[in-house]
């Protein structure tokens, strides 16, 4: 029996050697850099597999191949599947909690010095850059307010309100017509409706930054404020029943149907939406949480979609190109106008209709994504864990106190 299991384990050790070579003969002898992207966008996986061809045939000798994972598991995950460079060779990032940490672990290749990031409206990829170097380019201008069925408001005779109490009114209105003033989804709502709720009850810019240096606290006035607003809606029965066990997909589907009016994320869910309904109408807004002479900001901005290339990769000079390539204005025409997205390199042109209705926002004074300014994962968690606390019955007072309470555990 032993010597069966020793001869065994000698030919598994002459054999393994061989498979390992054969392999790297067959990837030398294909005469091709295969290159891995990763990012969370599926909506975008039809666009970009077209995008890749016209690349491959201009770069015979690269192959790249595209993995996408569901944006709610992105960012758990990225990390371990970067970690060893065989996977992610280009990779993309949210802004924020996510970026931060990636640049404190050194993922990051430094792209300051590429041609191609000439090609970029420099005011908008800031949020790539750390230490003055630029670590990633943010590909994607997208609005983080809630989108609206336009064809609904019009036919009741409804205008994007300008403070509160006409937003109230618009939610009434559209509840008494039969429509769900707002789709909200429970896993992923919170993170994004949050932006346009604060973005005007904040004391300054950088309030919910500073709760990580104790310099604001979660129940301050104006975080309860918006928590008390939130609740308001909840209580109004403006969002649908079951708001937290309502998935992103389900949300979508409400809007889709036309059964809501509007849909509580932002204007990259219009391509998801579109799809399932091509004939809708959408165009976005904001709700202004004060009255209309004391607002700031008319609406959230966020350059995102950040496009990176792993600095474990051993094929970083055909990641490089396909960077590159993606930088091109042509390139980037196409995939906004197939994806229904802005995008942040410059002499773009814009054809879809969606794209035309939403340019004006690109001109209108927004803010950057409040949440986004958060560099804490655990602080973030918290924030946005009190509005899921309220919509489950909680008091806006005893959210914040709960969640400053977890902020506080982590900045120590």
């Amino acid at each position: 029996m032993k010597k069966l299991l020793l001869l065994m384990v000698t030919i598994i050790g002459l054999i393994w050697p061989l498979l390992g070579c054969q392999n790297s003969q067959e990837t030398s002898a294909s005469g091709k850099t295969t290159i891995h992207f990763i990012h969370w966008r599926g909506e975008d996986v039809e666009v970009l597999n077209g995008i890749i061809k016209k690349f491959e045939k201009e770069n015979p000798n690269i192959k790249v191949t595209m993995n996408v994972f569901p944006s709610d598991q992105y960012q758990t995950i990225l990390q371990s599947k970067i970690r060893d460079g065989k996977a992610g060779d280009v990779f993309t990032s949210l802004p924020g909690a996510q970026f931060d940490a990636l640049a404190k672990a050194g993922f990051f290749t430094d792209l300051t010095n590429e041609k191609y990031i000439s090609n970029y409206n420099e005011k908008l990829i800031r949020n790539g850059q750390k230490n003055g170097k630029q670590l990633a380019i943010p590909y994607q201008l997208v609005f983080n307010q809630p989108v609206y069925n336009s064809e609904i408001f019009k036919k009741l005779g409804l205008e994007p309100p300008t403070d509160w109490e006409g937003f109230l009114n618009v939610c009434e209105t559209l509840k008494k017509n039969g429509y769900i003033p707002i789709a909200f989804p429970g896993d992923l709502g919170p993170a994004q409706f949050m932006n346009s709720m604060v973005m005007n009850n904040m004391p300054n810019e950088d309030a919910l930054k500073n709760l990580q240096a104790g310099k604001t606290k979660l129940t301050d006035k104006w975080w309860v404020k918006t928590l008390s607003q939130i609740e308001e809606l909840k209580d109004k029965g403006y969002f649908q029943k079951d708001v937290l066990g309502t998935k992103q997909d389900g949300a979508i589907a409400l809007i889709s149907q036309e059964k809501a009016a509007m849909f509580a994320m932002g204007s990259f869910s219009i391509a998801s939406i579109k799809k399932q309904n091509p004939d809708i109408q959408l165009d976005t807004l904001a709700p202004i949480t004060v009255a209309a002479d004391k607002a700031k900001y008319e609406g959230v901005h966020t350059s995102t979609f950040m496009l990176a290339i792993n600095q474990k990769s051993e094929k970083k000079e055909a990641a490089k190109k396909f960077l590159e390539f993606l930088s091109r204005p042509e390139i980037a025409s196409e995939y906004a106008n197939g994806t229904a997205q802005h995008v942040t390199v410059n002499n773009v042109k814009y054809e879809s209709e969606e794209l035309k209705r939403l340019e004006p926002w690109v001109t209108k004074k927004t803010i950057f994504q409040p949440r986004y300014t958060i560099t804490n994962t655990n602080v973030e968690k918290a924030v946005t864990g009190s509005i899921q606390d309220v919509l489950s019955g909680a008091s806006p007072k005893e959210a914040a106190k709960k969640a400053q309470d977890i902020v506080k555990q982590n900045i120590k």
